[in-house]
């Protein structure tokens, strides 16, 4: 046998499906389950809509829920720029401080068993009913999974880097700049897309406690009034809201961290 008829066996790679067409697969799934739960238990319609009637009510109210998801979609994006840059910024104090890490570090664990429900009263009383209160927080949720996640990636930079940086008589800001953040940037990017999912919980929440406009009061307005309907087709245009904008953030970080990419890629090739 010769060697140019020995031939490496790879692994077949089943998952040939595309993630969007898993993840519609079982949403028409979870509708048909829930149209036969109503169709069985003939529940009243206030209390569970049928899907039909939520997808009527959503294409006959879109102009409405197309404005107030624009509101806080706004509240969304606002905060996740602001928790990120507050959240590298402050990761990278903790690093570099000692004292920062001794003193500031407890007090971020403890800020985080506060439920929130017991922030937005008092951010609504302090930034108003506006979208300051609801900008604030969703910064306040996104802000600890991005410090986290990147405090995590900036201490577990290579010793040996570090030490070769030290060799070469590198600066710490050189240091940090050139060797931490660029080995930081995959625990970075994970941080966000936590965040990222988590970013429309404080703006609802926000929205419930005092608003005039977003997706969070039309679902208030919509409970109050016995709509459930119309609150189920607000929860429907969140849920598509919030799942559009983690694609579109992962899609940006897998462009931005190509290498990362291509690196596991060539890893599945060698297994």
């Amino acid at each position: 046998m010769n060697a140019t008829d020995v031939r490496i066996s790879k692994p077949v790679d089943t998952n040939t499906y595309p993630s969007w067409l898993s993840a519609i697969a079982a949403l028409v799934c979870m509708l048909i389950l829930w149209q036969v739960i109503v169709s069985i238990t003939q529940v009243p319609a206030f209390i569970l809509p049928a899907p039909l009637a939520v997808v009527t009510t959503f294409i006959s109210n879109f102009s409405l829920l197309a404005h107030h998801a624009s509101i806080t979609l706004m509240e969304i994006l606002f905060g996740l720029l602001l928790g990120t840059l507050l959240g590298v910024t402050s990761a990278i104090t903790l690093t570099l401080s000692t004292s920062a890490r001794r003193w500031v570090l407890p007090l971020l664990v403890v800020t985080q068993s506060l439920p929130v429900f017991a922030l937005a009263p008092l951010l609504t009383l302090w930034f108003g009913y506006g979208m300051g209160s609801k900008i604030v927080m969703a910064t306040l949720i996104i802000y600890f999974p991005v410090t986290v996640a990147t405090f995590d990636g900036l201490r577990h930079t290579s010793r040996a880097m570090i030490d070769l940086a030290r060799t070469l008589d590198a600066s710490p800001t050189a240091t940090l700049l050139q060797i931490r953040l660029p080995s930081a940037l995959p625990s970075i990017s994970s941080g966000i897309r936590v965040a990222t999912s988590v970013a429309p919980i404080g703006a609802v929440v926000g929205e419930w406690v005092g608003s005039s406009q977003g997706l969070g009061f039309v679902m208030l307005q919509a409970n109050g009034r016995m709509q459930t309907d119309l609150m189920f087709a607000a929860l429907l245009c969140l849920c598509l809201l919030a799942y559009t904008l983690y694609y579109l953030v992962n899609l940006m970080l897998d462009l931005a961290l190509y290498w990362q990419r291509d690196s596991l890629s060539a890893a599945r090739d060698i297994q």
